[in-house]
């Protein structure tokens, strides 16, 4: 019986599975995908329709039905008609969710242009008003010392303010930078309690005015501690408005570490701190370095500490312990409360040159914040190539001497010395 039946297994032929085929009757059509991001020839012209019948209709409004007038009201009434137009057009061929998306989405859009629309007036009237005194190099090499407000642009310059905010944002930095990356530390490594009350804390200081980080600093350090308006002052000024967002910049990189990482680092034997130093704070290098750079952009560009902790001065003052010392923004400040032309066109000029820093560190920022482990690696593989390129241009700058010794010199004085000894044999002879 077992023999019949292991038979009848052997003669059974294997089955193999079969997909079906697709013009098979009882297989079902596949569902077409749908596109949610295609932008079709309907879609192009509700927008164009919408937005021409809300500026004839505001034309109209304006020209004839009511005294209206005013650009910013003519281009708020169109904006309104242009949403109520492109509703109206998108109800005709959509149902009612498509029309909500529509709506949403116009008014998003809307908003992103007109945002974008301030800002490039704002860089751009920034770059033309200061365009007049950008190009003279004086205005970068020069103070206020000897220029009065009615001489020319060739004369007189910002040196002070730029070496005044270079060296208040250092100072901040030294402050800012240690004490906001170990409270950062403490509130992820470190939970509790406590933890949550500096964080609700530094959320709150996020927030805190300029004038208010000035008034404590003068009513404490310059009022009742006697300290004199100076630089150090206003860099510590200064660094109370860096502190929370470095705190919090730095807090929020720190707590997207996977806890995988430290829970393998403590597997291993490491301890808490071990942990931090070698595993967490390597891991979150470049967030770290774009809340430093988000602080210092936010501490570059304050008036008020400055003004209450620093004073103003015209001449150049490279001492931040004594003596007033001005900045960038409290330059602007003083230059455009001026009458004169050439006053405010250097104050537009300073503002120009801050714009352009803070632009910079912002786009330092971006590029930094960007990087992955594999952008990272690369850039190692590359600095480690030219590493090893100079390292064999250097040796065979080594190498030249003594190959221009054999190949050159060797030969001219084995020369000289076959003429010496022919000649010189000759002589005595």
């Amino acid at each position: 019986m077992v023999d019949a039946s292991m038979s009848a297994a052997r003669v059974v032929p294997d089955r193999k599975f079969t997909a079906p085929r697709a013009d098979d009757p009882a297989t079902p059509a596949p569902e077409p995908r749908r596109v949610l991001h295609a932008v079709r020839i309907a879609d192009l012209l509700a927008v164009g329709g919408a937005l021409l019948a809300a500026v004839s209709v505001t034309v109209v409004i304006f020209t004839t039905l009511t005294p209206f007038g005013g650009f910013y009201g003519f281009v708020a009434i169109t904006g309104t008609g242009f949403i109520a137009f492109y509703s109206l057009l998108t109800w005709l061929d959509s149902d009612g969710q498509m029309v909500r998306d529509r709506i949403a989405a116009a008014v998003v859009h809307m908003l992103a242009a007109s945002v974008l629309v301030v800002l490039v007036f704002v860089v751009a009237f920034t770059l033309m008003r200061g365009a007049e005194v950008l190009p003279f190099k004086n205005f970068y090499l020069e103070d206020m010392s000897s220029t009065g407000p009615l001489d020319p642009l060739t004369m007189g310059g910002i040196q002070h303010a730029i070496v005044g905010s270079l060296i208040q944002i250092s100072i901040a930095l030294v402050i800012t930078v240690p004490l906001g990356l170990t409270t950062a530390i403490c509130l992820t490594e470190i939970p509790g309690p406590f933890s949550r009350f500096v964080r609700t804390i530094v959320e709150a200081m996020t927030g805190l005015p300029s004038i208010v980080a000035g008034l404590f600093v003068y009513a404490t350090l310059i009022l009742i501690l006697g300290m004199d308006k100076s630089g150090f002052a206003a860099a510590i000024a200064i660094s109370i408005m860096m502190l929370p967002i470095m705190v919090r910049s730095s807090d929020v990189v720190l707590r997207l570490v996977p806890g995988t990482l430290r829970e393998a680092s403590i597997g291993l034997g490491a301890t808490q701190w071990q942990t931090v130093r070698r595993v967490v704070l390597p891991t979150a290098r470049s967030g770290l370095t774009t809340a430093i750079i988000l602080a210092t952009a936010r501490g570059i560009g304050e008036t008020s500490p400055v003004l209450l902790t620093s004073g103003f001065t015209a001449a150049l003052n490279t001492d931040p312990f004594h003596g007033p010392m001005v900045s960038l923004p409290l330059a602007i400040f003083e230059f455009v409360k001026s009458p004169e032309p050439a006053m405010i066109a250097r104050g537009f000029g300073t503002g120009a040159v801050l714009l352009l820093l803070v632009v910079t560190l912002f786009v330092i920022a971006r590029i930094i914040g960007r990087q992955d482990a594999s952008s990272r690696a690369r850039r190692v593989d590359v600095f480690q190539k030219f590493v090893a390129g100079l390292k064999s241009a250097w040796a065979f700058l080594l190498r030249t001497p003594s190959l221009f010794v054999a190949g050159v010199v060797r030969p001219v004085l084995r020369a000289f010395a076959w003429v010496n000894r022919v000649f010189g044999r000759g002589g005595e002879k």
